[in-house]
């Protein structure tokens, strides 16, 4: 009973701007099979729901349990990251959100939260360790010896969705402490934008540092992935805390990734150096290209999530060039549409590549993640919405949801397979939680589904 209540007022939950900001007209979302549709989306929530919850919580530690096998036995290893326990903490929130007096996500929140404050955040330093282990020890080796701008990014994105629902001080404060220490260390005053990787006291790593160390060459260049995370992390936080430096950062990140991330063709690109040149490998050989692909491709998820991302920032904004945004957006949209899809079943593919000279992608990675399937269906319902003369949108919603129902929901443990059992059917025996799987991405996706679709 518990999870139906919640499915049933999740329907209220639907993409709302800043108070006071002017809203753009919505149109009747009309799909495919809508009605069938809106019912398999609410149970499979519930499912997902009742499959992570209690479940992860970590009553003896604190914060949230990650790692879990196929049919939901807890794994040994248990190191906790700052984006998985943001992540939780954040679907939580917006569950308790609409369920103020629900004593499992008051306790769920009140578990994270206490977790991000007490365990996570550095004492000494300030900003979040990237890694402890379980009982909240930070893990300082490896990666644990740095700090993330991705993962700092969550933290904000995590406690902004937590004051809506816990308005008390102490949430609101941690949040903007969170982002000023961010915004003091990281943020590049010259070229704009954050640089990636931290020293643990918030100095910036340098080049020369990363070659002496022998780190990952990516940790120097400014990234795609953390910047689109900035911009959510900036949108949320905005909503809960309009502040002139925010709305100037989000406006700074919103342009960056609309205007720069995104390439001619219609895609983003994945790093930068730090005056914004884009970092590619096309016009080398054929090895390098090769040996270089995690650096240089397409990645038709995050393409079709960051749409959605600059429209939602835009809305915050009060419709802040909203139709410049919503044009890029669309180019990635139809893009990915174009060049991701697997014609035959549906689905996204992970990864793409553009030969030199070539006007054709080639597809260079086929397997279909769960978390490009849950943003395509967000991102694939919003534009039924906003473009209901087209229905190409509505009518690739409702493929990219059988393919979901038929090859990703596993209706035997509950939850979602990491890959299509289409392309990958040893994902049917995979963890069904990790530190890059938590309820966030198909989490927020069955929310903004049922508010969309309901009748």
């Amino acid at each position: 009973m518990r999870y139906l209540m919640i499915i049933l007022s999740l329907i209220a939950l639907a993409c709302t701007s800043q108070e006071g900001a002017e809203q753009k007209p919505k149109q009747t979302t009309k799909v495919p099979n809508q009605d069938s549709i809106y019912s398999q989306v609410s149970q499979n929530w519930s499912d997902v729901l009742e499959a992570w919850y209690p479940r992860a919580l970590d009553t003896a530690y604190g914060g949230y349990l990650a790692n879990w096998t196929y049919d939901w036995q807890i794994a040994e290893q248990q190191n906790k990251m700052i984006v998985t326990q943001a992540r939780h903490l954040w679907t939580t929130a917006k569950v308790l959100k609409d369920h103020p007096n629900d004593t499992l996500y008051q306790r769920a929140t009140k578990l994270g939260f206490d977790f991000l404050k007490n365990r996570m955040w550095d004492k000494t330093h300030g900003g979040f360790y990237w890694r402890t282990n379980r009982e909240g020890e930070p893990v300082l080796e490896g990666e644990g010896e740095y700090k993330k701008v991705y993962g700092h990014a969550f933290g904000i994105y995590a406690l902004a969705a937590y004051t809506q629902a816990d308005t008390t001080e102490e949430v609101l404060s941690f949040a903007k402490k969170a982002f000023l220490w961010l915004d003091e260390h990281a943020h590049d005053a010259e070229h704009g934008g954050y640089f990636s990787v931290l020293h643990r006291d918030g100095t910036p790593l340098t080049t020369e540092e990363q070659s002496v160390e022998n780190l990952p060459v990516t940790w120097i260049y400014k990234e795609q992935n953390a910047g689109i995370h900035l911009l959510e992390a900036f949108t949320e936080l905005y909503r809960v805390w309009p502040d002139s430096l925010v709305r100037e950062r989000l406006i700074e990140m919103l342009h960056l990734v609309r205007d720069t991330m995104v390439n001619e063709r219609g895609h983003l690109n994945l790093f930068f150096t730090s005056d914004w040149q884009p970092i590619s490998y096309a016009d080398s050989s054929q090895t390098a290209w090769e040996a270089n692909y995690d650096v240089d491709h397409v990645s038709f998820g995050h393409d079709i999530e960051t749409a959605f991302l600059m429209l939602d920032a835009s809305e915050v904004l009060g419709n802040f060039e909203y139709d410049q945004t919503l044009s890029v957006a669309k180019t990635l949209v139809d893009h990915t549409l174009k060049a991701g899809f697997d014609p035959a079943r549906s689905g996204i593919y992970q990864r793409g590549y553009y030969l030199p000279d070539d006007s054709t992608v080639s597809i260079i990675d086929s397997e279909k993640d769960w978390w490009s399937q849950a943003e395509g269906l967000n991102t694939l319902l919003l534009f039924a919405e906003l473009y209901p003369d087209e229905p190409q949108y509505a009518e690739e919603f409702a493929d990219l949801w059988k393919y979901t129902r038929t090859y990703l929901i596993d209706y035997e443990n509950q939850g979602w397979y990491n890959l299509g059992l289409d392309i990958t059917p040893e994902s049917r025996t995979a963890s069904k939680g990790q530190a890059w799987k938590a309820n966030y991405h198909n989490g927020r996706t069955l929310m903004s589904l049922i508010a969309r679709l309901s009748p």
